[in-house]
């Protein structure tokens, strides 16, 4: 009988805090004034989301929250530790746990928590974590030493950049409270892709060697996809449409809110394809170890598919996806957006 999952979460996050003191900016003096002028934005972007997309947030008005890589690092470890709990729950109910897996599997989450602190530029809190204060949910988070190693390495005008981002991030916000089924669907899928977990694979030490030897091509599954059961494959590809869908309604809503406020926003948009299509080496590695490199291709095709609807049927017929969950597209209509527009043809005449 194999060993059962757990985690030693101090050491990851130290571990985590440790591989993201090697980027630049770290420090709080290069966030003065940031939480202040990202409120600012955060506010304005929330107005033109809503004008835009016709979404409106039923959780009040959007709070920005300006953290350094570590305070990144903390939240998302709490995060983590909510999604998970139910799995590490049942399998350290099978037998005893192994300090020596606890701490493996901690410095591996550790490893890839303090690589991604350093790219992540805003992301929207959507969890509901039960033991928390109010003040401490639904937020949208912005990493300070990110923004400003960014702005500085491409002269980006910083206030205009911002607000740029703040449409981002806002714009999933309004999708996960303006939606009123989509957080609990969300996070249903995810609890449905835990549930078949089976941590005692030697598939994954297999998957990881193969991804070290560098026989992968460029848009491999990555790991979990790689060694994921029937049951989970379903899962995934749901998950994989959706993200598609949010990331490119995102992408899209961006720029059409951002027409005659942002100035730069194509020369953004530019910069964040290339430094998300150019990563080498331990970069390259990690984001084939959680399937970084398809879900970016992901996000080109959710734009694609946004287009293709409208194309055919207009933002009436793109509205269909925030009816109910039956209505969202899977990866493959995603990928062939005909398929989705039969079906709601189909549907909504039916």
């Amino acid at each position: 009988m194999g060993q059962s999952i757990s985690v030693d979460w101090e050491l990851a996050e130290k571990v985590a805090v440790r591989v993201s003191e090697y980027a630049p900016f770290s420090g709080e003096r290069h966030q003065q004034g940031l939480l202040e002028e990202f409120t600012t934005h955060t506010e304005k972007a929330e107005d033109l989301v809503a004008a835009t997309t016709g979404l409106t947030s039923t959780q009040g008005v959007a709070r920005a929250r300006v953290v350094d890589r570590p305070g990144w690092i903390k939240t998302n470890l709490k995060s983590l530790q909510r999604l998970l709990r139910p799995l590490l729950e049942s399998e350290n109910a099978k037998g005893p746990e192994s300090p020596v897996t606890a701490r493996i599997t901690a410095v591996e989450m550790g490893a890839v928590l303090g690589w991604m602190s350093t790219r992540v530029l805003g992301q929207y809190d959507l969890l509901v974590i039960e033991d928390e204060e109010a003040d401490e949910q639904d937020l949208v988070y912005y990493v300070g030493p990110n923004v400003v190693a960014l702005e500085q390495r491409y002269a980006f005008p910083s206030s205009d950049f911002r607000q740029w981002l703040a449409l981002h991030e806002v714009t999933h916000r309004a999708q996960f409270t303006g939606v009123p089924w989509l957080r609990k669907h969300y996070l249903g899928l995810v609890e449905a892709l835990l549930d078949e977990v089976e941590p005692e694979s030697n598939q994954i030490i297999e998957r990881l060697r193969a991804m070290k030897s560098q026989n992968e091509s460029p848009n491999a599954e990555g790991l979990i996809p790689a060694v994921a059961t029937p049951q989970q494959k379903a899962a995934l590809d749901n998950i994989a449409g959706l993200m598609s869908l949010l990331e490119g309604h995102g992408d899209v809503t961006m720029d059409r809110a951002g027409i005659g406020v942002v100035q730069h926003a194509n020369r953004y948009a530019k910069v964040m394809r290339e430094r998300r299509q150019s990563a080498t080496g331990l970069t390259r590695m990690v984001q084939k170890i959680i399937g970084l490199e398809a879900k970016l291709a992901q996000y080109a095709q959710g734009e694609e598919f946004i287009a293709a609807v409208e194309k055919a049927g207009g933002e009436e017929l793109f509205n269909q996806v925030w009816i109910e969950p039956s209505h969202l597209p899977n990866s493959e209509e995603i990928k062939q957006p005909s398929l989705w527009i039969n079906r709601m043809q189909v549907k909504t005449s039916g």
